[in-house]
């Protein structure tokens, strides 16, 4: 989760534009974004992809000599009417691009989805200084939001009351986050002198989070976003930082997604697993994705994208690699996406 290699992220904030190809019968438009700072919170870089009626050839976007882009019809007009909102926070040391593959799958569908950059957390932007303060992070979806609904451009097109928030790895902490659970540092804190090895213990000393009380306090206040209606956690971690009260008083649907293949840095059974040890059984989805390592929900790496991370900094192609030899990261890529278009297909219904 936390040991995102800077070669691999130097990478991935390339962005490129490769030759046109046909366009898409479910066109999907594609902008970039940027958001003011306002009432505390931070300027915020991001994207937003959403359903188009255009026919102009799509190009792809997010690509780099590592990863396959996603295919896009930049600056097209939106399609007429309000749909479903979601929200994707990265992990650390991640960028917007990280779950391109289904945001586009998602705006296909009808949804308008939104991704920022995490300052402090970011691709080539990961510091202490700025990282430390992690209530940041939910409090930039938030502002996102809030800037979405507030632009005419649009707040036409936003259904308000379908907004969903989906986060990989520290962005799965971020969405549980603005679900209502609350952070203990005097919790994590123990659990990381009991299991130094998770990658979490090892990214929150890395960031110095917690050093000053007055940043614990503010670690542990109450971050949800009410106009948030379900969340969705793929691979958490850090997960053991939330006091399972807070997690029981979550009253909103929480589908948790975990890599099925066994990683002792981030294990399903005391990370995800955690989720559901806690949160209300009646309000919980959990799957465990065979075949799937960390990095599957990253996008899908080009035939020699091993070789090239590995010659770069030797043990970057774990990028690339998913749970087993067996394991196909576009057929995961299918199956996650088919998992969170029930789910969402679900909230649909039951308005």
């Amino acid at each position: 989760m936390f040991r995102v290699v800077f070669a691999f992220l130097a990478l991935m904030a390339t962005f490129v534009i490769s030759p046109p190809l046909k366009a898409s019968p479910n066109a999907v438009g594609f902008q970039e974004i940027t958001i003011a700072a306002a009432n505390g919170n931070r300027a915020l870089a991001g994207v937003i992809w959403y359903p188009t009626g255009d026919k102009t050839p799509p190009v792809s976007v997010g690509e780099n000599p590592v990863l396959i882009g996603q295919m896009v019809q930049p600056n097209a007009r939106a399609l007429t009417g309000a749909y479903p909102l979601v929200v994707m926070s990265h992990g650390y040391g991640g960028n917007w691009r990280n779950q391109g593959w289904l945001a586009t799958a998602l705006a296909q569908s009808g949804y308008v989805v939104a991704a920022i950059n995490h300052p402090g957390t970011t691709s080539r932007d990961v510091t202490a200084k700025i990282g430390s303060a992690l209530w940041l992070r939910p409090r930039d979806i938030s502002h996102l939001i809030t800037s979405l609904l507030e632009n005419p451009a649009w707040s036409a097109h936003i259904d308000t009351t379908n907004i969903t928030v989906i986060g990989h790895s520290l962005g799965g902490w971020t969405a549980l986050e603005l679900a209502g659970a609350r952070m203990d540092m005097d919790r994590i804190d123990a659990d990381c002198k009991l299991h130094p090895e998770f990658a979490a213990c090892d990214g929150i000393a890395a960031l110095e989070v917690g050093h000053k009380t007055a940043d614990r306090k503010k670690l542990a206040a109450n971050l949800k976003d009410e106009r948030i209606r379900a969340a969705i956690s793929l691979d958490i971690g850090l997960a053991r930082s939330f006091t399972p009260e807070s997690l029981a008083a979550i009253d909103i649907p929480v589908l948790v997604i975990a890599a099925g293949a066994p990683n002792p840095q981030i294990p399903k059974e005391l990370e995800s697993g955690y989720l559901i040890d806690h949160l209300p059984t009646a309000l919980q989805q959990y799957y465990a994705l065979p075949g799937a390592a960390h990095f599957s929900f990253l996008p899908e790496c080009k035939p020699n994208a091993v070789a090239l991370l590995e010659e770069d900094v030797p043990g970057d192609g774990i990028i690339c690699l998913d749970g087993d030899t067996e394991s196909d990261r576009s057929a995961l890529h299918q199956q996650t996406i088919t998992i969170i278009r029930d789910f969402l297909h679900q909230l649909k219904t039951a308005s």
